[in-house]
């Protein structure tokens, strides 16, 4: 139980848009959310999943680094 719950102002870091409209993007259900109280969070792999969704495409986990292509 070591994930770390990123708080609405991470996903809009992340996503590189505004707080409001990360709010929005929860408040319309587009992601999963954990409510704690008043506290609106969501798990990492929700994140991922939202933007491999708007994506349209699966995302791989780990793309590999340039160092392991040169071996």
């Amino acid at each position: 139980m070591e994930e770390k719950l990123l708080k609405p102002d991470d996903v809009a870091e992340i996503l590189k848009i505004s707080k409001a409209q990360a709010y929005a993007i929860l408040k319309r259900g587009e992601m999963p959310v954990i409510r704690l109280g008043t506290l609106v969070r969501v798990r990492p792999r929700d994140l991922q999943n939202y933007i491999e969704e708007k994506a349209g495409r699966k995302i791989p986990e780990e793309a590999p680094t340039n160092a392991s292509r040169a071996n």
